[in-house]
């Protein structure tokens, strides 16, 4: 992995009209998102900060710190108006592997997600909101008018389609055998339920088998894209703009 700290500053007119810039060449990026100033009648002017371009082979894209404001705006406990610098870091480092899966994901052969899936999810992220007036709150706050909004929509159908090549290239693959669950549940389960719940019954290995496949499947898929990340990590170009985080533009 190459890393090159330098600075840059990107002249944008609204952090939403990004999504749809970052499959266009480096210089086309630029004009377009020039372009959307005069095109968007609700945009509003605003500086954004370039933080890091990652790639794994083909054109660098960028990441913004939108992009980290929109992570943060998903995640209920953190604060938007004056994010945690340590919280930014965390989410910064989030993104970049997000970005390199994606890109990844782009040279294989996928299907599209459905409006049906990036309805699910738009459902499971409302879900640990207490209303949808919460959550589109939060949204507001980072530049979508709603969770109907059709840049944040395809923000989700991104997610979705990262979700589903996981799940092909890593769940597809993971096979728990019978032994490792019975290991598991005399070394771990067990001794585990024990401390929990003392002089409670231990469930049998038959009522636990479906939880300790979901949890050792879980541990491998884990542990696959870790070592994923790390090969393809090696090989992308990561260039850090700001080592240390400014603050919000």
């Amino acid at each position: 992995m190459r890393i090159r700290p330098t600075q840059l500053f990107l002249k944008v007119i609204h952090p939403l009209n990004q999504a749809a810039a970052r499959c266009l060449l480096p210089a086309a990026r630029c004009f377009l998102l020039a372009a959307c100033c005069l095109l968007s009648a609700n945009a509003q002017d605003s500086i954004d900060r370039t933080i890091a371009t990652v790639s794994t082979g083909g054109l660098p894209e960028l990441i913004t710190y939108s992009d980290l404001m929109w992570q943060l705006a998903l995640e209920p406990d953190a604060a938007l108006a004056n994010p945690d610098p340590v919280r930014l870091q965390q989410t910064l480092r989030r993104v970049i592997k997000l970005r390199i899966i994606e890109q990844e994901a782009k040279k294989l052969p996928s299907i599209a997600p459905t409006k049906k899936e990036v309805d699910e999810e738009v459902k499971r992220l409302l879900s640990f909101f207490p209303t949808r007036g919460d959550l589109e709150t939060r949204l507001q706050a980072v530049g979508f008018r709603s969770a109907d909004d059709e840049q944040f929509l395809k923000l989700i159908e991104q997610r979705v389609a990262i979700n589903k090549y996981v799940n092909f290239r890593f769940y597809s693959f993971v096979v728990v055998t019978t032994p490792e669950i019975a290991s598991y549940y005399r070394e771990v389960f067990v001794p585990g339920f024990q401390r929990r719940s003392p002089g409670q019954v231990v469930p049998t290995l038959e009522l636990a088998t479906k939880e300790i496949e979901a949890e050792l499947r879980e541990r491998r898929v884990a542990s696959d894209i870790d070592s994923f990340l790390e090969t393809a990590r090696e090989r992308a170009e990561i260039v850090i703009l700001y080592p240390e985080l400014p603050p919000r533009p």
